[in-house]
């Protein structure tokens, strides 16, 4: 387990796929985001499911939110998700918003602000996506997105009906 330091900063890491069983993908990828050096989970959000954004001829997604505990840079960070997305089978074909089997994407880190060729923090497009805001709101309500806002004004704003957990399918 990583020990907190005052190195270890608190991140937040959208899981999202749907492919190849989507569930399985995301346990898959939360163990391996835990099992990874200078990674620590600090809390992990219900399952929710969710239409696709782009083409519509896909399936829907599954998406979670995983709080981490790392010492890693934002973009050692980035490598890591990115293989594990490889292993995977996660496939780069260019394509925007297409099917794939994972996509991890580093929604936080800390309070930091980075626009960078392959890295913005915080993600782009987080404060307007409910597979985003719901399960981030859910394992971190109090949150405060450096340049959007509160948390749980921006979740307010959501429809009501925006998401479906996937608990709820069994409840």
């Amino acid at each position: 387990m990583l020990q907190p330091t005052p190195e270890t900063v608190t991140a937040y890491i959208g899981l999202g796929s749907n492919l190849q069983d989507p569930i399985a993908q995301i346990q898959r990828a939360r163990r391996a985001i835990a099992q990874t050096a200078g990674m620590a989970e600090l809390a992990f959000s219900s399952l929710y499911r969710n239409p696709p954004m782009g083409p519509a001829d896909q399936p829907d997604y599954v998406n979670a939110v995983m709080a981490i505990a790392t010492t890693l840079a934002p973009h050692a960070l980035l490598g890591c998700l990115q293989a594990i997305e490889q292993r995977q089978g996660r496939a780069r074909s260019g394509e925007r918003w297409g099917p794939r089997t994972l996509d991890l994407d580093i929604l936080l880190y800390g309070q930091q602000q980075l626009h960078s060729a392959d890295l913005t923090i915080p993600h782009l497009g987080i404060a307007e996506r409910a597979f985003v805001l719901l399960p981030l709101l859910e394992i971190a309500p109090d949150l405060t997105i450096p340049g959007k806002g509160a948390l749980r004004d921006l979740a307010a704003l959501l429809p009501a009906d925006a998401l479906l957990r996937l608990d709820d399918l069994f409840s």
